[in-house]
């Protein structure tokens, strides 16, 4: 359990993974070309969250081949609400030229209704958006800057039973963000001192149907930023799993983890109130108290979504590789259950 990634490429030369498991970096080379799958099973986006106590926005450029999904979210936690627009676009397969690895390149796309870049520059990645009928016919703009990359991210390379189907993921927790955001007629500022930014880089080719678990979480401890990226769901983690802790820009391993989500035994989910979060080394007792449910459902003919991503306040202990154990005391994140069949 819990294999580390060696350099070398991601994929062999019949287009399977050369190896699964867990890195801190993107230590595999990933290569579009190399893929000998189904081209519309491919799928690559980058996702970026940022947020401070009070608000939050969330930005993706996605690329599933088939279709193509252009997406702002504006989260707003002290009066929690939410305001997600997604356009889509059909059959880009791959023309959106995301960049394979996300150390470097810019992910850009432009069109009447919207604009997005997401540059990597030294020691810096600077988020540029807009979107022109937001809300109510009127725009939202922003330019978001994110630094102090901390030295270690959550990467794993993981299998599916089908063949030359796999997931390369990469989750940077924990960046400082700066920047300004303008939504219905007021400017909402980020500052260094409570923002925090994360990305979700992913590239693959998936099988259709899917349910995944995902939390993360970001702010300050000791004067220290600390975070987590915890998952499970699909496909094959025997060889690892994604589930970290990052403590001053270092990652310590954790092993299994498991949501528990009030009424999921009964497929009756509530997802406003507590979940309880354990792992299988005892090294994570969390208590989620939600206080937004980011919600979407999308039932067209043979593509499904049914998404739940849940802000909320994380209560509890975290435990790091040296045996230090770390209070975490209403730290703001998320915890979503997202199903699809796309």
């Amino acid at each position: 359990m819990q294999k580390k990634l060696e350099p070398g490429e991601l994929l062999d030369e019949q287009g399977n993974l050369a190896q699964a498991g867990y890195a801190m970096s993107l230590v595999k080379k990933y290569d579009r070309k190399k893929i000998q799958a189904n081209p519309l099973r491919i799928k690559e986006w980058d996702y970026y969250l940022i947020y401070d106590p009070h608000f939050g926005v969330a930005l993706t450029v996605d690329d599933n081949s088939y279709m193509g999904l252009m997406s702002i979210s504006f989260l707003d936690f002290d009066n929690r609400t939410e305001r997600t627009v997604s356009p889509m676009t059909v059959f880009p397969m791959g023309k959106t030229n995301l960049p394979p690895d996300s150390r470097y390149g810019e992910t850009r796309y432009r069109d009447r209704k919207c604009y997005f870049s997401f540059q990597v520059e030294e020691g810096r990645r600077v988020l540029r958006a807009w979107m022109k009928d937001f809300e109510e016919k009127e725009p939202i703009r922003m330019k978001i800057i994110l630094d102090d990359e901390p030295r270690d991210s959550m990467v794993i390379a993981t299998p599916f039973e089908k063949e030359k189907a796999f997931y390369y993921n990469q989750k940077i927790i924990g960046m400082r963000a700066k920047g300004v955001v303008e939504y219905k007629g007021r400017r909402h500022s980020f500052s260094r001192e409570d923002s925090f930014g994360l990305l979700d880089w992913g590239r693959g080719v998936w099988t259709y149907s899917n349910t995944w678990y995902w939390s993360a979480m970001q702010g300050l401890i000791d004067g220290k930023v600390f975070g987590f990226n915890l998952g499970y769901g699909f496909g094959d983690t025997s060889a690892a799993s994604e589930n970290m802790l990052f403590y001053d820009g270092h990652a310590h391993k954790l092993n299994q983890v498991r949501f528990h989500i009030p009424g999921e035994k009964e497929h009756k989910e509530q997802y406003l109130k507590p979940w309880y979060f354990t792992s299988s080394d005892d090294r994570l007792d969390l208590t989620f108290t939600p206080v937004l449910d980011r919600k979407a459902y999308t039932s067209a003919g043979i593509i499904l979504s049914d998404q739940h991503q849940v802000f909320g306040h994380f209560d509890g202990t975290a435990v790091l590789d040296d045996g230090k154990k770390l209070e975490i005391r209403h730290m703001l994140g998320f915890a979503e259950k997202v199903r699809n069949k796309w």
